[in-house]
């Protein structure tokens, strides 16, 4: 019996009842009295459940489907306006035990170098990124006790904290590393980390098994009840994914929002985040070899309804995807991307870095993170560097409650603003600090509070003035 508030994997995310649902969905996919009574409760932009949200996405319909797009950009708008929230990944250890079939970082991979970052490689690394721009990291590793054990990964942490070069610091760090223990979370949180980030990769169990046939990451229950150790944990900000192309997409799509939906009845906070990477390319690993690969419009349609469907979250598209592809979700419901990424084991500086091939995945975005932003100021968008939420305490349930009112805006547009005009000011082209400056000038005046529109002009002031002396 499917129970959303059971502990247990395999009764949160039910087969039995993703398979009812499936069925239910492909059985009135043409009803539209019923579809258009799901979307108009979706313009209420409270969300659905997994079986409503997956009648939306089996019908078919020209028009419904213009529909779904139209609500997701507006909910997109009313939750998260113009900003897009910028980040990039630092690879510390290549380094794996176990046998995933899809990722070249398997443990019997012989087509690639492993490495591991020392503190001052890593140290090297995060003054590159500091170089960039990046305020916001999201750190990967393989799970490897013995090369990568949670003292690595905490006092990896620890480094990237303590580096201040000239005006940059990383002021947050998100964590992407293998299913722990609630007494490993628990040292995560108080490492201070932002968001812990776990992909499921596919909730089907049959196929996981399948797909993870060797290693800690072959238990499917330990891994998909992870989320609920790190609530226990202290980790109020879990961020979901799965990795689409290794099941059938409309399965997965059901799974992440059950998993949702099983987050937010025991807890009271749903994912903080949600990514939707798609398999690609990389050393050894041919996508073609895996039947169940997306289409862009599928992906766009998917990216629409989990706006629709939870539209508090947080919605995450890495340079995976070709600029074209990031262009065409960004109005749909994505709020973060990456920039100036590197997928390899110290990517970021020179004297670190080595051609050996070892990227994770192949990147189809390569633009520098200058031209990411200039690109979404150039769309209306407004690059955010802000990590400020963190630091006053706005996780969890606050996070939640102020998100879900609509009153997070009220903080993070001006503070978008001013983390652009650090940006701009420290490390941005001649070209993209004069459209920058134009945009920041014009989003002023969009600040419906005259007290906060006032600060926010004062500390910009400062900030053009060469001052540091607050964060955002």
């Amino acid at each position: 019996m499917y129970n959303i508030k059971s502990l247990k994997a395999e009764e949160f995310i039910c087969h039995d009842e993703i398979q009812d649902t499936l069925e239910y969905a492909d059985k009135n996919k043409e009803n539209i009295p019923l579809i258009k009574e799901i979307l108009n409760k979706a313009k209420l932009e409270k969300g659905l459940s997994h079986r409503e949200a997956a009648l939306l996405l089996f019908c078919k319909d020209t028009d419904i489907q213009e529909k779904i797009f139209t609500l997701a950009k507006k909910i997109k708008e009313h939750y998260y306006g113009k900003r897009i929230v910028m980040f990039a990944p630092l690879y510390l250890s290549n380094y794996c035990v176990n046998g995933c079939v899809y990722c070249p970082y398997h443990k019997s991979s012989s087509g690639i170098v492993r490495r591991k970052l020392t503190q001052e490689e890593i140290r090297r690394e995060v003054i590159a990124l500091e170089n960039m721009g990046h305020k916001r990291l999201a750190i990967e590793a393989g799970e490897d006790p013995i090369n990568n054990p949670i003292e690595y990964i905490l006092e990896s942490i620890k480094t990237i904290y303590s580096v201040h070069h000239k005006n940059g610091d990383i002021r947050r760090v998100n964590v992407n590393i293998a299913a722990t223990t609630v007494e490993n979370y628990r040292k995560l949180h108080e490492a201070g980390i932002g968001t812990y980030i776990l992909f499921q990769e596919t909730y089907h169990k049959e196929s996981y098994e399948k797909l993870h046939p060797t290693g800690p990451k072959s238990d499917y229950a330990y891994h998909t009840e992870a989320m609920d150790r790190a609530m226990k944990g202290g980790i109020d900000d879990v961020g979901l994914g799965v990795l689409f192309g290794l099941e059938r997409y409309a399965y997965e799509f059901i799974g992440l929002l059950m998993h949702a939906e099983h987050l937010e009845a025991v807890y009271g906070v749903g994912p903080h985040t949600i990514s939707v990477p798609r398999i690609r390319p990389a050393d050894g690993i041919d996508p073609d070899s895996f039947c169940n690969g997306i289409d862009d419009d599928i992906f766009a349609k998917i990216c629409a309804l989990i706006r629709i469907s939870v539209p508090y979250t947080g919605m995450i598209v890495s340079t995976r995807e070709s600029q074209s592809v990031r262009e065409r979700v960004l109005e749909l419901g994505i709020s973060q991307v990456s920039g100036g990424s590197r997928t390899t084991v110290g990517g970021y500086d020179k004297a670190v870095f080595e051609d050996d091939g070892s990227e994770q995945f192949d990147i189809s975005d390569r633009r520098s993170l200058d031209e990411v932003v200039k690109w979404l100021i150039d769309l209306g968008y407004i690059p955010s560097f802000c990590t400020a939420c963190y630091r006053e305490g706005r996780t969890g349930d606050r996070f939640m409650s102020l998100c879900k009112s609509g009153q997070i805006g009220n903080c993070c547009h001006p503070n978008a603003l001013m983390t652009l005009m650090e940006y701009l000011e420290d490390y941005a082209s001649p070209e993209t600090r004069a459209i920058g400056r134009n945009l920041i000038a014009q989003e002023l005046m969009n600040i419906p509070s005259e007290k906060v529109r006032c600060i926010a002009k004062e500390h910009i002031k400062k900030i053009e003035s060469g001052s540091r002396d607050f964060r955002f």
